[in-house]
């Protein structure tokens, strides 16, 4: 059949007065034949984060702010905010005597705590002191404020599904009526409640949040230095571990899972791929990430750095590196949509 691209020009302008268009002309972006726009590889050296995190905290305060935060945006999407096609990832530095005032969003967030000690955040009515390396989570719905009661700047990195939320059009927020909200629990109540193998007798497991907020670094240390000397190495991931609701064994985020892996001194990986990209840091240790054959990123400890969806990369590990990350596997997996690959590297 003859077609008449001018006609078909007329038919398209008409097809959009009736707010319709042609699938024909979208299809390969809708349904493409495999993943697409995950965004770029990205490195932030530390150096550089926490200097630009202390000329912030002179311009503005943590009260002003809200939330004194450096948003990590990957050049992919810029000015949207993202780190990740679906997540947000951030820098927040919090100066001695601070206050963060208490507020909850519909958004979960995470935590690592990167440097400085003396810092707190509270959840619900509990407070959970701050150290390097902890794993801190905040579920959806929570009232949350952070303080420095400590002599130096603390800096921690943020991640939130604020972009999943978004996308569902189902984000609410709200301020608590002062800057903290009032404590009704001692410190380690849900540690002790949750996670020695105890359970409370009428505990359900049907809640949506986690039973508990704060993993201790020296707990995950433990774990990882167990794997290795046990050899549960992963020729590509190194030893890993997951972040889990002790209660439930499930991530304390419905949609994003958090983790961290140690890649042994002289460890050289096989390539690797997933549909999940990662925001990861390091905790401690030094190394090298290769992302699609470019350079490599040096890496240092605390330095921020982006392995987009469904890219091939491979770590190598100059020392024992330990390294955190997190993504939205646990809402791929849900959703039946998760993949991973490996291969070995030419001339590896």
């Amino acid at each position: 059949m003859r077609r008449d691209s001018t006609s078909m020009q007329m038919f398209r302008e008409e097809l959009a007065g009736g707010h319709l268009a042609p699938l024909w002309d979208m299809m390969r972006r809708l349904a493409p034949r495999g993943p697409e726009g995950g965004g770029d590889p990205v490195h932030w050296c530390w150096k550089t984060l926490r200097l630009k995190g202390l000329r912030a905290a002179e311009l503005i305060t943590a009260e002003e702010a809200e939330r004194r935060v450096l948003v990590l945006q990957n050049p992919a999407f810029a000015g949207e905010g993202k780190a990740t096609s679906s997540l947000y990832a951030g820098i927040q530095v919090l100066l001695p005597g601070e206050i963060a005032p208490s507020h909850r969003h519909t958004a979960s967030a995470l935590r690592l705590i990167m440097e400085g000690t003396g810092a707190y955040t509270a959840v619900d009515g509990e407070r959970v002191t701050m150290t390097p390396g902890d794993f801190i989570v905040t579920p959806s719905g929570t009232f949350h404020d952070h303080g420095n009661d400590g002599e130096d700047p603390v800096f921690w990195l943020d991640g939130l599904d604020v972009f999943i939320v978004n996308l569902l059009n189902s984000a609410f927020g709200e301020d608590y009526p002062e800057k903290r909200q009032p404590i009704s629990r001692e410190e380690g109540t849900s540690a002790a409640r949750f996670a020695a193998g105890i359970l409370p007798a009428d505990f359900s497991a049907d809640a949506l949040r986690s039973n508990v907020f704060a993993w201790p670094y020296e707990r995950s240390r433990q774990a990882l230095n167990s794997s290795i000397r046990t050899e549960c190495v992963d020729p590509a991931l190194g030893a890993g571990l997951r972040f889990v609701d002790p209660a439930t064994a499930k991530s304390p985020i419905r949609t994003m899972s958090a983790g961290m892996r140690m890649f042994p001194a002289g460890f050289v990986g096989q390539n690797y791929r997933s549909v999940s990209g990662s925001v990861m840091s390091v905790v401690e240790g030094h190394g090298r990430v290769s992302v699609d054959g470019r350079e490599p990123f040096e890496l240092s400890p605390k330095d921020v750095f982006i392995i987009p969806s469904w890219r091939w990369h491979f770590f190598e590990a100059t020392e024992d590196m330990v390294v955190f990350a997190f993504s939205d596997e646990e809402l791929q997996r849900h959703l039946g949509f998760w993949r991973e690959e490996r291969a070995e590297r030419r001339g590896g």
